[in-house]
């Protein structure tokens, strides 16, 4: 009797529990502390990285920036190459702003408006007329039209070249692994950080600004493309084949036309990072509206920089909206009812604008149009300041908040990051990373950050990594709380579309002086930069993906009796994980993507040391800290997005 108690008692949970993978990847990693942590210690004390482990690479890249500096004007190189490439960019931007010059205010805002119509219907081209004449409005007009003419160049090169990667990427599954990790380093490789070396190759000018907008705006296509080509309908592609066709013509005749949607949308991406890329392209004299803004942020008038922004914005949710109509009607009618007839008599209209604002000689915005917002704004920003700042009863200022999140928040976790000795870093770096994806997941994870340490710049790394943790926290509880709001409100969603779409295309530089004015100098401003720049993308991925969970799940727990919360809890919020992941992905990379801009607002860490690079021509500190940025990005990349077989189990 005893004995068959003995054997039907229940087992130790301990065993059980240990074979749980989880706990088995973390009990290896303990080991692994246990037995190297000791080594480490002894062979390196210190909690710092071992200045042992460091390579020093500013003589080598002090001697390429010399070499460039001495032979830029004698070189084959340069003679016969690149400068054939900046007189094309030259030739090319100048073309396309006499040509808008040419047909005058008029007859631009008539063809935009023809071409919005065609594409996306009367209501979408009486909001684009209505953008190009704020514009003028404005007196931004001839700056408008140079930054048009320099995106055109630019987003037509992007495209050509991201098509180009694309395509090379699509066809070639061996291409497209080469190809991913040189499109990830153009896309989180800071702007500032490359700006340097395309301006040590091209000198200061218009064709700097379009390179280093092409190498920062060509990604999106060049990923886009790749995966529309890759997931063209195989029964198609092999209906196609079945007909003795050649390669080429399968490309051309199936491939392309088939991934129409996914090209649509990587030209619509391409556009708007082109776009955001006007300010910073600025500061080495691409001129037009980023050129205004700058200025404007230099003499810290923010009424100006407004002034100078918001035909910024105005085109990139016009540009927006028109290629993303054109992406969604892929396939349809024109959205006109009219019909070709009508189609050809409004672009014969058009012309006719134009060449009557020719003859009349009225291609020049009136300056007697122009509304000057410039001081209202600089009047009520000075108001805050003075109100807001400080002194207010109870909650108290902006500055106060800003101090006490710099104390309570960003102090003590820059602390305990440096605090905590380097190997422990590299193995909580894999533990996070192997709990969420695999080995080969981890090993990236902690090489990426083991470069940084031998880069020599581990300090201002762990520094800045806890401005970017500071402001990925505020940023997912803001944003996943609107997210949420958001999917259950139809009304609120439409409300908040368009503060999201201002927050998105504002240019950093923009915000960044109202910033200042209400939480001051320091990393608190830096940490609300980033915030507002990384929330919009948060609030959109988190209500698509609230919204796109099955209805038939959620019929069955109304069935149930479950209230409203119950269902977001139980049944919502764990069927949106995926989506959850990715926009805790997306706010880590583009908090990280602003780091540079806080560096000019008392950020310090590596977005001070790219900016200051950058200004002293020292090609060797800004591409250090702009390495150490990417390898930030990766590490923080791995860490936060689960590998796509783990996604699918906890979906």
């Amino acid at each position: 009797m005893a004995t068959a108690t003995a054997s039907t008692a229940p087992r130790p949970a301990l065993p059980a529990l240990l074979r749980r993978r989880p706990v088995g990847k973390l009990l290896l990693l303990a080991v692994a502390a246990a037995v190297l942590g000791p080594l480490a210690h002894a062979q390196w004390a210190g909690g710092t990285w071992p200045a042992a482990l460091t390579v020093d690479v500013s003589a080598p890249l002090g001697d390429v920036s010399d070499w460039i500096i001495d032979n830029r004007d004698s070189h084959p190189l340069f003679l016969y190459f690149f400068g054939h490439v900046s007189n094309a960019v030259v030739l090319s931007v100048r073309a396309v702003y006499l040509a808008l010059l040419a047909v005058g205010w008029a007859g631009v805002t008539a063809i935009g408006a023809l071409a919005a119509w065609r594409v996306a219907g009367a209501r979408l081209a009486l909001g684009t007329a209505a953008a190009f004449l704020a514009c003028g409005l404005l007196g931004m007009w001839v700056p408008t039209m140079q930054t048009l003419a320099l995106m055109a160049v630019a987003v037509l090169a992007s495209v050509v070249v991201g098509a180009l990667l694309g395509l090379a990427g699509g066809l070639s599954g061996r291409m497209d692994r080469l190809l991913r990790p040189v499109l990830d380093t153009m896309q989180v490789l800071p702007a500032f950080a490359y700006l340097l070396p395309v301006v040590l190759v091209f000198g200061i000018g218009v064709p700097a600004a379009v390179l280093a907008t092409v190498v920062y705006a060509a990604p999106p296509m060049a990923r886009l493309t790749a995966l529309g080509l890759r997931g063209a309908d195989k029964e198609v592609l092999e209906a196609v084949e079945s007909l003795g066709t050649t390669a080429r013509q399968r490309l051309l005749t199936a491939r392309v036309p088939l991934a129409r949607a996914e090209l649509l949308l990587g030209l619509n991406q391409t556009i708007m990072m082109a776009l955001s890329m006007a300010v910073i392209a600025s500061v080495i004299g691409a001129g037009g509206l980023g050129d205004r803004v700058y200025q404007a942020l230099a003499s810290v008038d923010v009424g100006a920089a407004l002034a100078a922004g918001i035909p910024i914005v105005l085109l990139a949710v016009v540009l927006d909206r028109v290629t993303g109509a054109a992406g969604e009607r892929t396939g349809q009618e024109p959205t006109s009812p009219a019909g070709w007839p009508y189609a050809l008599a409004a672009a014969v209209a058009a012309v006719a604008v134009a060449v009557a604002g020719r003859l009349a000689g009225r291609l020049e915005w009136p300056e007697s149009w122009e509304l000057g917002i410039a001081e209202p704004v600089n009047r009520a920003v000075d108001w805050m300041t003075a109100h807001l700042y400080s002194g207010v009863p109870v909650v108290g200022g902006t500055a106060d908040w800003a101090g006490r999140f710099t104390t309570w928040v960003l102090d003590p976790l820059r602390d305990g990051l440096l605090w905590l000795p380097w190997w422990s870093v590299l193995l909580l770096v894999a533990a996070l990373a192997w709990l969420l994806g695999t080995w080969r997941t981890a090993l990236t994870a902690v090489l990426a950050m083991a470069a940084i340490g031998v880069l020599g710049v581990w300090e201002p790394s762990l520094d800045t990594l806890s401005q970017v943790l500071a402001a990925v926290a505020v940023t997912l509880v803001i944003g996943v709380a609107t997210g949420i709001a958001a999917a259950r409100s139809d009304r609120f969603e439409r409300l908040l579309r368009p503060v999201l779409d201002v927050c998105q295309t504002m240019p950093q530089f923009v915000y960044l002086i109202p910033v200042v004015a209400l939480f001051g100098v320091g990393r608190a401003p830096a940490v609300a930069a980033a915030v507002v720049y990384a929330l919009p993308a948060v609030v959109r991925i988190t209500a698509q993906g609230l919204r796109g969970v099955d209805p038939g799940a959620l019929e069955s727990a109304r069935s149930l009796g479950a209230t409203s919360g119950q269902q977001l809890r139980q049944v919502q919020l764990p069927l949106a994980r995926p989506a959850l992941l990715l926009a805790v992905n997306q706010g880590v990379v583009l908090v990280l993507a602003v780091v540079i801009i806080g560096g000019l607002v008392g950020g310090g860490a590596l977005g001070y040391s790219v900016v200051f690079g950058l200004a002293q021509g020292d090609l060797a500190t800004g591409l250090v800290a702009g390495a150490a940025i990417v390898c930030l990005g990766l590490m923080l990349d791995r860490v936060t997005q689960p590998t796509e077989r783990r996604a699918r189990k906890g979906a």
